[in-house]
């Protein structure tokens, strides 16, 4: 093969790469799709059940108007008359409690698996002192009229509230839907009758909650505990706050929160009616929140996408071990043949998606790895003349997919290894081609011996 020759065999070589480029690149664009349509999934569950829960609560509410006589005018046209204004009073828990469990409860969309949870939550919540209910007048002579104290608990998805039980004591109080309170209208009130505000208050609420894949909780108060188990094995904590202890296992986990109002504003940001997001406003959420999420730790579409960004590198790898075979050997490989095995590479990564929406992310690599190993050591031995050498080329891609899968499940440490694999790489073709002579190689276009 002459320089003439060899020019154009690299440049439709080059032009092989590109197009292969383009069709990892629509299999990417694939991926995309089939996430986008998890997401339409979510959508459609959370829109037919119930969404991610974030809780407010409880409160104290009580409603109030002042009245005062005002005289309005001038001279002769001075005419007695009255002014009001309504206001509210609140009062968030000296202490609160949270217990239960929120199970897996895992819902389906075709093929797509939808995260969600229900179970039991028990609020215990306790008053020292109401004295923040007590109105006070801003105007002399004024008249003061409140109503009745109430209990709220507000709610971003009030579908997810499936049943609830106040108590006062041995006294069970009945529950409403709404919360009627401007800023967190949704979720459920409760009248406190007879209530005085004088003694302390204690009330517990049970609640029977259903949401998908996130919990958050408000730690509307001086002192909040907040205790969680469940049998999802893949808990992510967020928040402002995570766990003050935690213990995950493959049964499940169990958190713990404990959050105090020197630590967090939430309980004076409620007060003034603060912004969180999905209970009192669409913007962003200025509350502090204790957050779970139930997350799938191998998602098959954040793994093939990450694995489709190796791809052309593998590609480019797998076309200098084939070049270098073809160098020493003296073994012609037809660029046709380079676009069948690259072709093959590729289509590695649509099988790997589809047979991860079936199977599990580990099994559907092991299968699409073993197909795609066993057809281009095939191919390899015809293209490369011989069994060994199409054993020898099999046993490389099989070593690509080992390295490649390596580099997904170790994350935080996939540029190292990928640094790594191809400083190896490149040191094991200047080792193999240190004596060749290029100038006489591309002059005579014979190949040298190794």
């Amino acid at each position: 093969m002459g320089a003439r020759a060899m020019f154009f065999k690299l440049l439709i070589l080059a032009a092989v790469t590109l197009l292969l480029g383009v069709v990892l690149a629509r299999i990417g664009w694939l991926v995309d799709e089939r996430q986008q349509r998890q997401q339409e999934a979510v959508s459609n569950v959370e829109q037919s059940q119930a969404g991610a829960q974030t809780l407010l609560g409880p409160l104290l509410l009580r409603r109030c108007s002042e009245e005062w006589d005002t005289v309005g005018g001038e001279g002769r046209e001075r005419q007695p008359g009255t002014e009001k204004r309504d206001f509210l009073l609140a009062a968030v828990p000296s202490s609160l409690q949270v217990g239960g469990a929120l199970n897996q409860e895992a819902r389906y969309r075709g093929l797509f698996k939808v995260n969600g949870y229900a179970g039991q939550l028990q609020f215990d919540a306790q008053w020292t002192s109401l004295e923040a209910l007590r109105p006070r007048t801003q105007h002399a002579g004024s008249r003061l009229q409140c109503g009745e104290p109430q209990l709220l608990l507000a709610s971003s998805d009030p579908r997810g509230l499936r049943t609830a039980e106040l108590r006062r004591g041995e006294q069970r109080l009945e529950v409403r839907p709404g919360t009627l309170h401007p800023q967190y209208p949704r979720g459920l009130h409760a009248a406190l009758p007879e209530q005085a505000l004088d003694a302390p208050l204690q009330l517990r609420l049970t609640l029977e909650l259903a949401g998908t894949q996130r919990f958050a909780l408000v730690p509307a108060a001086a002192a909040t505990r907040l205790n969680l188990r469940s049998d999802w094995p893949h808990p992510s904590f967020g928040g402002r706050f995570l766990p003050s202890a935690r213990e995950v296992g493959e049964a499940g986990f169990s958190a713990q929160w404990r959050v105090s109002e020197l630590a967090s504003t939430a309980a004076a940001d409620v007060l003034d009616q603060k912004t969180i997001a999905g209970v009192g406003g669409s913007g962003p959420n200025e509350v502090d929140t204790l957050e779970l999420a139930l997350i799938d730790p191998v998602n098959p579409y954040v793994m093939s996408d990450r694995a489709i960004k190796y791809g052309l590198m593998f590609i480019l790898l797998t076309f200098v071990c084939v070049g270098l075979v073809e160098l020493l050997s003296g073994r012609r490989v037809h660029p046709l043949q380079y676009l069948f095995v690259g072709l093959a590479l590729s289509v590695f990564f649509l099988l790997l998606l589809s047979l991860s929406e079936q199977l599990s992310f580990g099994l559907s690599y092991l299968l699409a790895g073993a197909a795609a190993v066993l057809l281009l050591g095939h191919y390899g031995a015809a293209m490369l003349g011989g069994w060994r050498r199409g054993a020898a080329f099999g046993a490389g891609i099989a070593l690509l997919y080992a390295a490649l899968y390596l580099l997904l499940s170790l994350e935080q440490a996939a540029l190292l290894i990928g640094a790594l694999l191809l400083f190896a790489v490149l040191a094991a073709v200047m080792t193999l081609t240190r004596r060749i002579d290029w100038y006489a190689l591309g002059a005579t276009g014979s190949a040298p011996s190794p």
